[in-house]
């Protein structure tokens, strides 16, 4: 895998910066074009939904269980 990526989001109108690496923004990518929302949009809803787990964690496990799906 490539190196990481960061990124800003503004979540729950806080700015964070999420580092993923560049094979995971292209499925967060993937998966927020097919439900017709942004990147941003799309780790909202992952963040409202992860409880403890840690951002990045959270997205990576989204983005493999979307692989897995399709």
């Amino acid at each position: 895998m490539g190196s990481l990526k960061k990124r800003s989001i503004n979540l729950a109108g806080h700015a964070t910066s999420l580092a993923l690496e560049p094979e995971f923004w292209a499925v967060l990518q993937h998966a927020a074009t097919a439900d017709a929302i942004s990147v941003a949009g799309l780790i909202q809803r992952i963040d409202a939904g992860r409880g403890d787990r840690p951002l990045a964690s959270a997205c990576r496990v989204f983005a493999l269980q979307h692989n897995q799906a399709r």
